[in-house]
């Protein structure tokens, strides 16, 4: 691919100094609470993203003010477990920065928004004195790695879990520049210290995710990532890995050649040694071959379809010095979170928590507070958004249920709600076209109604919803998706599985809320006649509408 044709990023990332650009200048500019435009692009692989309230763009415009200038800042917590200081941590910097709100994402880690210009250096050190970063959360580079969330799915979980550390360190950027400019401003002067074999000077062409999934659960939706490993155990023992690549759900809203895509299962590695290797290459591949030039074809998942799979995994085996078995056997049969109170392998406790679309209400963040300060607990954020209170000892879990019934925390919801999802969207996402986080709510208590209706109120459908095509709230699949694609309007998706197997299709273009209802009842009725013996709603939409 010739330089004249790379894309603006991409001169921005490699004039950037390690990702220093002018971010020291930026925080300094008192005339706004922005940064300046490079740094916009920066300041994402610090784990931050400049956002602006829409809600009151108008308003503010016509008092010929600027935006309403905030930051985003997500945390790097690979495989998502925090200890109960942590967590109290977490809690005072969002009472003291922002808006208070705290964010559990669909990758395992918590973000919190409205953060000022002016806060951002102070929030950041607070982290850091608490060990939590936010290196590398966003940006082109690999981001915050995931895995199956809940100790109870193996008694060899904490093994497994294990990789996600491992995996996230050996794929850090090696750039100083996040401490020089956020905590002490001491400058790396000697910058060979810095050589980044695996990043060089220009990342990669496009974000990069990575799941690790512990059957029988799915929990991570492990086919939506770029890398996708799939934990084979036998007889309790860890035997290796089935590696799929290519994952990837964003789209564009009439862009042809933008696509949903499902990873594809490679083969499998029998060593850790190997596994590294594979996933380290993999990288190295999409650095060398992925597109540069048009970011939204720029994914893993457009570099293998161009290359070929074949000829892909040819070259992975070849830098990685590795020959990839056949991949194992494996089923998934779950995906939710598994809820209320589970006991462990060692008989330790945990208690999932129910989040709704990720955003912590007061009272449970007051009775979150409260039980960090036992320091009864570990803190667990699960890719649904929730969660799990862990390794609570036998006889402390009497102390956890009295909270849970002091702070009226709720403990009984829908199949429905307890499978829904969303993404921020509205007011903060600047590509949300429609509502999605603050909307999914609403629309799922008016659509409970109609599963008591037709009987099928304890049906765990899945029920997703993003305010834009690009897939943060993994509608893609989910059994009923929803797609914004303007205000108040959606493409209702079906056909998605019930474990993330399968991806759904677009039944209907552009819904209103009451075009939506109508649409649902009689897909329920025709559901709860026609379905046959154990069908998901999903398999059944399948069936009846896209084969």
């Amino acid at each position: 691919m010739s330089q004249d044709k790379l894309s603006p990023i991409e001169s921005i990332k490699q004039k950037s100094d390690g990702l220093r650009g002018t971010l020291s200048q930026s925080l300094q500019d008192n005339y706004t609470g922005n940064v300046r435009p490079d740094d916009e692009a920066l300041i994402k692989f610090h784990g931050m993203y400049v956002q602006d309230d829409r809600d009151r763009r108008q308003e503010r415009a016509e008092k010929k003010l600027d935006k309403l200038y905030s930051f985003m800042i997500r945390l790097r917590i690979p495989g998502g477990v925090i200890t109960a200081k942590q967590w109290q941590a977490i809690h005072e910097i969002s009472e003291q920065y922002g808006t208070g709100v705290l964010k559990i994402t669909t990758r395992q880690t918590i973000q919190l928004h409205g953060l000022l210009k002016h806060q951002l250096s102070d929030t950041i050190k607070g982290f850091i004195t608490a060990k939590l970063d936010a290196i590398a959360a966003c940006g082109d580079v690999n981001r915050n790695v995931i895995c199956s969330s809940h100790p109870q799915v193996s008694p060899i979980f904490e093994q497994i879990h294990n990789y996600a550390d491992r995996i996230s360190t050996m794929l850090l950027p090696k750039t100083q520049s996040y401490y020089e400019i956020w905590i002490d401003d001491q400058k790396v002067y000697d910058r060979s210290l810095e050589s980044d074999p695996l990043y060089e000077d220009n990342y990669l062409p496009r974000k990069f995710k990575i799941a690790i999934a512990i059957p029988p659960t799915n929990d991570v939706d492990v086919f939506a990532n770029d890398i996708g490993l799939i934990a084979i155990i036998e007889n309790e023992q860890l035997i290796g890995f089935n590696i799929a690549i290519g994952g990837g759900l964003s789209t564009t809203h009439g862009n042809e050649k933008t696509y949903s895509r499902l990873a594809t299962v490679i083969g499998f590695s029998d060593n850790e040694q190997d596994t590294m290797k594979l996933i380290y290459e993999v990288l190295t591949i999409q650095r060398d071959y992925g597109n540069r030039s048009d970011r939204k074809q720029a994914r893993l998942k457009y570099t293998i379809d161009q290359m070929g799979v074949d000829n892909f995994v040819a070259e992975l085996e070849k830098r990685a010095g590795v020959r990839l078995q056949a991949p194992r056997a494996y089923t998934f049969t779950e995906r939710n979170d598994r809820k209320g109170w589970q006991q462990a392998e060692d008989d330790s406790w945990y208690y999932t928590l129910f989040v709704e679309n990720g955003v912590v209400q007061p009272n449970q963040k007051e009775f979150l507070s409260h039980l960090a300060k036992l320091r009864l607990s570990d803190f667990r954020f699960t890719c649904n958004q929730n969660l799990i209170l862990g390794e609570i000892a036998t006889e402390d879990k009497w102390m956890v249920e009295k909270l849970i019934k002091q702070f009226t925390i709720e403990t009984t919801v829908s199949g429905l709600r307890e499978s829904s999802m969303a993404c921020v969207a509205m007011p903060t996402c600047p590509l949300a076209l429609a509502e999605a986080q603050r909307y999914l709510p609403v629309l799922v208590s008016k659509v409970e109604p109609l599963l008591v209706k037709h009987d099928l109120t304890n049906d765990q459908i899945s029920i997703r919803m993003t305010g834009c095509p690009n897939g943060c709230g993994r509608s893609y699949l989910a059994e009923i998706g929803f797609v914004g694609t303007g205000p108040e309007q959606y493409n209702l998706m079906l056909g998605g599985d019930r474990y993330g197997t399968r991806l759904n299709k677009v039944y209907k273009a552009k819904l209103s809320e009451q075009e939506i209802l109508e649409q649902l009842d009689i897909l329920f009725d025709r559901y709860k006649k026609e379905a046959l013996d154990s069908e998901t709603f999903g398999d059944f939409s399948h069936r009846k509408f896209f084969t």
